[in-house]
């Protein structure tokens, strides 16, 4: 097992993915929620133009990561860094330049249920101001084209399938042009063709944009296919950060539990 001063070491190190300025930079992070230390001292560095997927047993924190990540959780202790800007200390109306660069797409989609496809996707820029119907609808229907969605735009969210409500979700996310975007468990509750859709749709969103992408997943396959670095956060803390090819050939008993679902005696 890899100790806490030893991994926190590994994990000060630069990435070398594609730049070596972090988009997101985490140092020491922890929280607590309702008296159970939930992250203990996580350290992870984002590259900016990386996919970085986060794995790890349900209940064991990466969800709340995410959240610390762009300020929907704020930490009990440590720094968070976007683009070399500590969140940390941040008032909402301060964190609203933050979400500007760092869009979020949640497990269930998150859409309103009382709006159509269009005006799910141009809520964010009708809340930043813009007001004009023909710049809205030509920026909806480039996201719509982007996310394979192309003429869906007077559909109800009652009527899409999951896979849809995902990418509507995913629209929104990325109508503001960010720089990263989050993303909670994208393939969950998807049967395997669509799953291998939406990998396919960050990779293409990585590849077109240029986008740095954080995701949070149980699906291994989806990890190894979309991920540049594969995190597994154990016990509260970074326990591995390494390529999909690394994370394979790993023997570390640990790393072998979780690949193969073993449990450990513990619960989670």
């Amino acid at each position: 097992m890899i100790d806490a001063p030893e991994q926190a070491a590994l994990n000060s190190q630069p990435n070398k993915t594609l730049n070596s300025s972090p988009m997101i930079a985490v140092h020491d992070l922890r929280k607590a929620i309702d008296g159970q230390e939930i992250l203990r001292g996580v350290n992870l560095e984002v590259a900016t133009g990386e996919t970085l997927v986060i794995i790890g047993r349900s209940g064991g924190g990466k969800s709340v990561l995410l959240k610390n990540l762009i300020g929907l959780m704020k930490p009990d202790s440590g720094e968070i860094c976007v683009e070399g800007k500590d969140i940390t200390g941040l008032s909402e109306r301060r964190l609203r330049s933050i979400r500007e660069k760092v869009g979020i797409l949640f497990q269930s989609g998150a859409l309103f249920d009382s709006m159509n496809v269009e005006d799910n996707i141009a809520f964010p820029l009708r809340e930043a101001g813009m007001r004009d119907a023909k710049t809205l609808q030509t920026r909806v229907n480039e996201v719509l084209e982007v996310v394979e969605l192309e003429g869906q735009n007077t559909k109800m969210p009652e009527s899409l399938s999951g896979g849809m409500r995902k990418r509507v979700g995913l629209a929104r996310a990325i109508i503001r042009r960010p720089n990263c975007v989050l993303y909670d468990e994208p393939t969950s509750g998807l049967d395997p063709v669509v799953s291998d859709s939406i990998n396919r749709l960050i990779r293409r969103l990585q590849s077109r944009f240029g986008m740095t992408s954080v995701v949070v997943t149980h699906d291994m396959r989806s990890a190894m296919e979309v991920g540049d670095h594969i995190a597994y956060l154990h016990e509260g803390r970074i326990y591995f950060h390494g390529t999909p090819a690394e994370l394979e050939r790993c023997d570390d008993p640990i790393i072998q539990d979780f690949l193969i679902g073993r449990s450990q005696g513990t619960q989670d």
